[in-house]
């Protein structure tokens, strides 16, 4: 098979979701010599951006994001030492986790796929995150953006908790502060002083971009 044959088949594999496939077809490209940036960025991340656009026009819903986000993973779970190796640079460093109290994560993994598949390099810290081990792995990682997660009305003050406490050990203004969930919204997030909201995992790559370059404009200002 031609790359540009490979590159096409991967392409259409991702977004279908088929995981097996994906696998196979990655590792071929590797065998045939295809840079794993090649695989990654004329492939697999154009196909995820257009399994978020799908998801927008509501030809996809969230189980096709899922199931094309999960056969993506599996091809980054064979790319990210071969990128690493080859010092590809990361978009943006995100910290992520589900809020203290709070034990769901379906939404926060997708996110993390989503992010993943973008370029971003994620730092996930799981659930039920307390504000010492978001601040912690902010002092660790030096991240871009720290992402809060919360699936009950109950966890949602976590946000604030959360922002507070950043502001109290002096990186509040370090980082971009973005929240989301099942029962968040813009106006939750804007009364929290959250930095960015996005309503799904689309969505939210596409308002961190937009963050991390009006923050990168007022740098260079």
């Amino acid at each position: 098979m031609r790359s540009e044959e490979l590159l096409a088949e991967l392409y259409d594999k991702t977004l279908t979701g088929n995981g097996p496939a994906v696998l196979d077809l990655t590792r071929q490209g590797l065998d045939q010599g295809i840079g794993p940036e090649t695989l990654l960025y004329d492939a697999l991340i154009p196909s995820l951006e257009e399994v978020g656009a799908r998801f927008e026009r509501g030809d996809f819903f969230v189980p096709e994001m899922l199931i094309a986000g999960k056969a993506m993973a599996g091809a980054l779970d064979v790319l990210r030492p071969l990128l690493a190796e080859t010092g590809a640079a990361t978009i943006g460093t995100i910290v992520m986790g589900t809020v203290k109290g709070d034990v769901h994560d379906i939404g926060k993994n997708l996110v993390n796929i989503m992010f993943e598949g973008a370029g971003f390099q994620v730092i996930d810290l799981g659930v039920q995150v307390s504000p010492e081990k978001f601040i912690d792995a902010i002092k660790t990682h030096k991240p871009d953006i720290v992402g809060f997660s919360a699936f009950l009305t109950t966890t949602m003050p976590m946000f604030k908790a959360n922002i507070n406490a950043l502001a109290k050990s002096g990186l509040r203004d370090r980082v971009i502060v973005m929240v989301g969930g099942a029962p968040v919204t813009q106006e939750y997030a804007d009364a929290v002083g959250a930095d960015g909201y996005a309503a799904d995992a689309s969505a939210a790559v596409a308002r961190a971009r937009e963050l991390l370059n009006q923050r990168k404009a007022m740098a260079s200002a």
